[in-house]
């Protein structure tokens, strides 16, 4: 299952042991949250115990079911039409079905959404806005024809309680389904404006470090500057089911480096989302890995 461990005073999950200097400024309080959670320490999100494909023991991943801990996640319209924007409407409903209304600030966002077509292409980090009857809203365009993943991860306050979870549903493109052949796994990726390599390898049996290093189109290192109250945002989604964790790096770059530490929820095929900021851009990189 995909863990953190603790090294030199960092927590596992949501606890921490202790205050870190965090890279960015502290998360401040919005009208769609009363709780600010310090997440400044490296760690997982939005984990549930679910089947591994092929029948082994089980794994931690988010996203597989509408509904997890009390909560339910109800869009109010699943079917998109191509290459259009329209909005994407949502509630999270607690166990007596009003929606939900009061969530934590988890790295500066009181929810983190996850777009992805099932083929693991089309990705999309956003982050809706919630009205005061507890309506979530974000302008959505999905590109192909398809069945998408929407994957919410939050932090509800229930009765005084965080409920940390993540819940997924699926959307509907109409149209003729081409799914894309993903890229043969390599160490090295490119934005439109950075060369992006990783070094580490993703294993079941335990945590490992994975090193992100950023570097221009003359090969010179980029500095990575704090993006939502971190060094980087690292999202793994499993080929098949589109299982989904969300790893947050250590609080301080190493030699320049963003350092996560993970290990992978089970054998299979995976794609890594890397998410980080330079030059007060935010760039995504991404990644084909198989574990085997």
């Amino acid at each position: 299952m995909l863990i953190v461990v603790l090294f030199a005073g960092y927590g596992l999950g949501r606890l921490n042991n202790g205050p870190v200097a965090a890279p960015a400024a502290p998360a401040t309080t919005t009208p769609a949250a009363s709780a600010a959670v310090d997440e400044n320490q490296p760690h997982v999100h939005g984990t549930t115990t679910a089947p591994v494909p092929g029948g082994a023991a089980g794994a931690a991943v988010g996203g597989l079911s509408l509904s997890s801990s009390g909560l339910t996640l109800t869009p109010l319209a699943t079917t998109f039409p191509a290459k259009t924007n329209q909005k994407l409407e949502f509630t999270i409903n607690g166990a007596g079905g009003a929606p939900i209304t009061t969530y934590a600030i988890v790295h500066d966002k009181p929810l983190h959404l996850i777009v992805i077509r099932r083929d693991l292409t089309g990705f999309q980090h956003l982050h809706p806005v919630m009205a005061p009857d507890g309506t979530w809203s974000v302008d959505l365009t999905l590109p192909e024809p398809g069945s998408y993943r929407m994957i919410a991860d939050f932090t509800a306050l229930v009765g005084g309680t965080q409920v940390a979870t993540t819940l997924g549903g699926d959307l509907t493109v109409a149209g003729n389904y081409a799914p894309v052949t993903l890229p043969d796994p390599a160490l090295a990726a490119t934005t439109a404006a950075y060369d992006v390599t990783y070094e580490g390898t993703p294993v079941t049996e335990s945590t490992q470090p994975l090193l992100m290093t950023v570097t221009d189109a003359a090969g010179k290192p980029v500095a990575v500057e704090p993006y939502l109250g971190a060094y980087g945002h690292l999202v793994v989604l499993r080929q098949g089911d589109t299982g989904y964790v969300h790893v947050h790096p250590e609080t301080r770059l190493a030699d320049g480096k963003v350092k996560f530490w993970l290990a992978a929820p089970s054998p299979g095929t995976y794609r890594m989302f890397f998410d980080f900021q330079a030059a007060g851009k935010v760039s995504t990189a991404a990644w084909t890995v198989v574990v085997s």
